[in-house]
């Protein structure tokens, strides 16, 4: 943008915000001067009126640090010097609101207020007209030095300022102010214990000090102690029921918890207090997303988005919301909307939601690279080059989904599979134990199995670094309940990228990405930021153990027409949107007495399919929403009811693609160009049906009607297929488990010769 219309933007956003501060809309105004700051730090309309938001708001501290910084933009504006000497009142402060409310009176000797606030002063009636103490009780006898310090804070000259702190400490032990500034210097700095220790100290010299109580959440939620830092931050509540800092930090809490209820309810009680508050309106749409709560979310992100159009990640989160809930109204807009911001290097979609939203593997580094920069920037590194001497190499898999969950029904035979006399595994858990029978199968799989969930990520860090990890796997990615941050403090000389996330991390910390040559060619390879590592048939382990139930359900118990073609696509409902289900829709028209049949995951969805095949002329009545059934061997026997499996694009069915062909159900895909839209083609490959490959749109729909009229053609393929399973390697765990030890031996060896560590000793 050039200088020209950059000022433009910026008087346009001072123009919107000081139009909403007059009409008493601070919440909102305060958002857009926030958003001028960014830019313009010493935009001097921009600190002055967020000087005067904070006094309007009782934050007197946070007032004295806007208004001593518009002074050094412009020390002339009477008014500034007026407001800055109301809130040196309200600090009692009163020697210095003198000089300001003179100062206001030399700039302009006609200036009333300055005039009448000075002649109560001078005469001790402060109080009359309407000033409290403030934090004048907090102060004691050190008025000067805790306000010259806290200038300097604001400043960033942290060193100078924790100096004049520590001075008025010493002279007294228990002043609230300084206890509380240094704790803050503390957190700044990353250390939470420390930080914690003046927050304790001053919680028993002034508990009645509501802004200790909070911060001292803030600190043990940093150190993962969540139940207290809630109740720390209830007792903040308990003081001020509208101190919305806590309401926002505690929902946080709760939602760490898995307390996503409470969490929910938390935010509707803070938007009851502050309507506008962009934060809160954020983490209720994700809550209303985790609820499948989707047309809700997706009127919250309308609203958080009217209020502040960049706020981080919600043009994204939009976006996602609607292809959860199949609402395509203004969904191409917004989707071009995010990538356009992700190739301008905005935080304007998280790196998961953008490859249902995005087929290109260049813009899923770029989206990458921005998420991870911004959440998951590398760290100094817990390993320093040390050289290990082990008798087994040790692997750690790092994974929040040891449980009832896609990875774990994928990963649990490699696990039981491992060679353990060449190989030590260590299960670094993240994720809640269900008490299923799977998770029972990885603990016993495991040599060690750790709990770490309450445990901060440094410590997890340094806890793997001491247990000597030789190879630190990462099952999860940027996916649910992942914590990229233990990698970015490099617990691990080789650090991987495996399975759980279907693209890039887009770091410098992961070494490695274990992929096949189908779904990354060499041709892409620059779109990854790590290593590309290959295994020889398929990047995706199967479960030998997995049965398919004997009995198959009847067409009527499945809600099924007795008669007709049954087109199934059992996708995630993110993943259809409006070409794909254009090309299905005219499919139903082609093929007399057809069916669709989806997967009911969510109530929008439903509907919203509906009426919109409704609108592409098709009956609503010929799409079918199959319910979820408990067992997995009863899930796959339904597929034996379909006639073909139509994949997505640009995101593909990964593990239902596997699950679908094992029962011997024929997969058509359209191929993409990144990781998460190749992968259907790669298990095609496989099981060798390379036909059943497009790469296309109009292909795809040309092979998908051909098949449904040439039931002939169809069932030589179902034919090949079944017999082409008694030979193929996708569901082969013990093969596929020593094809991941030979990598995982490879890159190890490397590293040892790298280092010249030599080969694996005792020790």
């Amino acid at each position: 943008m050039s200088e020209g219309a950059d000022s433009v933007k910026t008087d346009k956003l001072l123009l919107q915000a000081t139009k909403l501060h007059e009409a008493g809309k601070n919440d909102e105004a305060a958002v857009l001067f926030t958003r001028v700051l960014r830019t313009h730090p010493r935009q001097f309309v921009a600190l002055y009126t967020m000087g005067v938001i904070r006094y309007q708001r009782a934050d007197y501290l946070g007032a004295l640090s806007f208004f001593s910084r518009a002074l050094k933009a412009n020390a002339a504006f009477a008014p500034l010097r007026f407001n800055m000497g109301l809130t040196l009142i309200k600090l009692n402060l009163l020697a210095d609101a003198v000089t300001h409310l003179n100062a206001a009176l030399e700039l302009d000797t006609n200036y009333e207020p300055a005039r009448s606030q000075l002649a109560l002063l001078q005469t001790g009636l402060q109080q009359a007209a309407g000033a409290d103490q403030g934090l004048a009780a907090y102060y004691g006898n050190h008025g000067d030095e805790i306000t010259r310090a806290i200038q300097l804070q604001s400043q960033q000259r942290s060193d100078e300022a924790e100096a004049l702190f520590q001075k008025v400490l010493q002279e007294d032990n228990t002043n609230i102010l300084a206890l509380y500034s240094l704790g803050a210097l503390e957190q700044q700095r990353g250390m939470p214990d420390k930080a914690l220790d003046y927050f304790e100290r001053g919680t028993v010299a002034q508990p009645g000090y509501a802004p200790i109580w909070f911060s001292r959440g803030v600190a043990l939620q940093a150190l993962k102690r969540l139940d207290e830092a809630i109740e720390s931050f209830d007792r903040a509540l308990t003081i001020n029921p509208q101190y919305i800092e806590p309401l926002v930090n505690k929902g946080v809490a709760l939602a760490d918890l898995k307390r996503h209820k409470d969490a929910l309810l938390n935010y509707e009680a803070l938007l009851k207090i502050d309507p506008g508050n962009t934060r809160a309106l954020n983490n209720r749409g994700i809550l209303l997303s985790d609820f499948k709560m989707f047309d809700l979310a997706i009127q919250t992100y309308e609203h958080l988005l009217r209020i502040d159009p960049d706020y981080e990640y919600a043009q994204g989160m939009l976006a996602f919301a609607k292809l959860h809930s199949c609402d395509w109204t203004r969904l191409e807009e917004y989707c071009n909307r995010v990538v356009e911001g992700v190739r301008a290097g905005k935080r304007v979609c998280k790196s998961q939601g953008f490859l249902a939203i995005s087929g290109d593997p260049h813009d899923h580094l770029l989206c990458a690279t921005t998420f991870a920069d911004h959440y998951f920037p590398a760290q100094k590194p817990v390993w320093q080059g040390e050289r290990y001497q082990h008798d087994r190499i040790k692997i750690a898999y790092v994974s929040p989904d040891f449980r009832e969950h896609p990875v774990g029904h994928l990963t649990a035979g490699i696990f039981e599979q491992h060679d353990k006399e060449k190989f030590e595994l260590i299960a670094i858990s993240l994720g809640l134990d269900d008490g299923s029978k799977l998770r029972q199968r990885m603990v016993q799989a495991f040599d060690r199995f750790i709990d770490v969930r309450q445990m901060r990520t440094l410590d997890i860090a340094r806890m793997m670094h001491e247990m000597e990890i030789d190879i630190a796997v990462d099952l999860a990615g940027y996916t649910a309940d992942s914590r990229t941050d233990i990698f970015a403090h490099r617990p691990a000389p080789i650090q991987v990228n495996y399975l759980g996330y279907s693209s890039t991390m887009g770091t410098d910390y992961f070494d490695y990405l274990i992929a096949d040559r189908h779904i990354i060619p060499e041709e892409y390879r620059q779109c990854y930021s790590e290593e590309v590592i290959y295994l020889p048939d398929t990047y995706l382990p199967t479960d030998s153990e997995v049965q398919i139930a004997e009995q198959t359900p009847t067409r009527a118990e499945q809600g099924l027409p007795d008669d007709g073609f049954i087109f199934c696509s059992f996708n995630h409902d993110y993943k259809i949107n409006p070409p794909v289900f254009d090309v299905w829709m005219r499919l139903l028209k082609q093929v007399p007495g057809s069916v669709l049949w989806l997967m009911k995951l969510n109530e929008s969805a439903e509907r919203n399919l509906r009426k919109e095949a409704e609108n592409r002329g098709v009956g609503a009545e010929r799409i079918i929403f199959a319910t979820r059934v408990p067992r997995i061997e009863d899930h796959l026997a339904r597929y034996r009811l379909a006639d073909l499996f139509l994949d997505t694009t640009p995101y593909n069915a990964h593990t239902t693609t596997s699950d679908v062909l094992r029962v011997g159900l024929p997969v058509l895909t359209c191929r993409g160009k990144a990781f998460a839209g190749r992968v259907a083609a790669g298990l095609l490959s496989v099981v060798g049906l390379p036909e059943l490959i497009t790469d296309d749109l109009p292909g795809y729909e040309r092979l998908a009607l051909e098949l449904a009229h040439n039931r002939e053609k169809l069932q030589q393929i179902r034919a090949r297929l079944q017999q082409n399973l008694a030979t193929t390697p996708l569901y082969d765990t013990a093969r596929y488990c020593r094809n991941l030890e030979q990598l995982y031996h490879q890159i190890w060896e490397k590293k040892q010769r790298s280092a010249g560590m030599g080969g694996v000793s005792g020790g």
